[in-house]
């Protein structure tokens, strides 16, 4: 019985240790990622020329790892381009919008950012009023920045959170949360002149506002179940504005 046990504690001991230490090589490939680049210039070319569809309505997303796996309505009136780096917070996204998104001359820009700024709070609890204003102001700026290129801006709110598992816990705090419904209350203000504000949170999240089991890839991220839903409600919403155009 014995032998059993100490076996079982074994076991969990290196199952645990291996996970941290996955989690800790994650988080260093990403840190000497950001020092080489710490934009991430290189991931997309800016050059126009590369894009050969001339279709006239272009939507890009724009954002982090949630914007960069949102796979394309299927809507042939559109071409879609994405933009999206896993990672990046709010900060790094509005430094490379010029490179990444002014040069494609987009007609409808979808911002899906802001996560990555607020999951850091535990971090720097001394800090949580700053990267909540930091994250806030950002996002203001890629709207703003969004509509001087004569673009229609639907900007999401930032997506709930899942359950977080054991290796991520000690990192974790649920005023990345609050925050989370913090900065989306803020977001909610920025509606204006083709300005589209989409909450996210009746479409993907239950009762306790963490994302929907069936829609949930880990903690941060969705499924394609999860993106599926949001495009059928991103097909309604381009349909509508459409509509409203021809109408005018």
């Amino acid at each position: 019985m014995l032998t059993a046990l100490l076996l079982v504690v074994l076991g969990s001991s290196i199952f645990i240790n291996i996970l941290l230490f996955r989690r800790a090589k994650q988080f260093y490939l990403e840190l000497n990622q950001t020092r080489l680049d710490p934009l991430g210039l290189n991931n997309y070319p800016t050059n126009l020329q590369q894009l050969t569809n001339t279709n006239p309505t272009r939507v890009v997303f724009f954002g982090d790892s949630r914007a960069a796996s949102w796979t394309s309505p299927n809507i042939s009136e559109y071409e879609f381009i994405n933009r999206g780096i896993s990672s990046q917070t709010s900060v790094q996204a509005i430094e490379r919008f010029a490179y990444h998104v002014s040069s494609l001359k987009p007609n409808i820009v979808i911002i899906q950012v802001g996560v990555n700024d607020l999951k850091t709070i535990p971090l720097f609890p001394e800090r949580r009023n700053a990267i909540v204003a930091n994250c806030q102001a950002n996002i203001k700026r890629i709207v703003e920045e969004s509509r001087n290129l004569g673009a229609v801006v639907i900007v999401t709110t930032i997506f709930p959170v899942g359950e977080v598992p054991l290796q991520r816990k000690p990192f974790w705090s649920d005023d990345i949360s609050r925050a989370i419904k913090e900065v989306n209350a803020y977001i909610a203000t920025l509606a204006g002149d083709k300005i589209i504000v989409f909450d996210t949170f009746p479409i993907l999240g239950d009762s306790q506002g963490m994302i929907l089991p069936k829609y949930r890839a880990d903690e941060l991220h969705l499924n394609a179940q999860g993106y599926a839903i949001l495009n059928q409600n991103i097909s309604q919403l381009l349909n509508t504005m459409e509509r409203k155009k021809v109408q005018n």
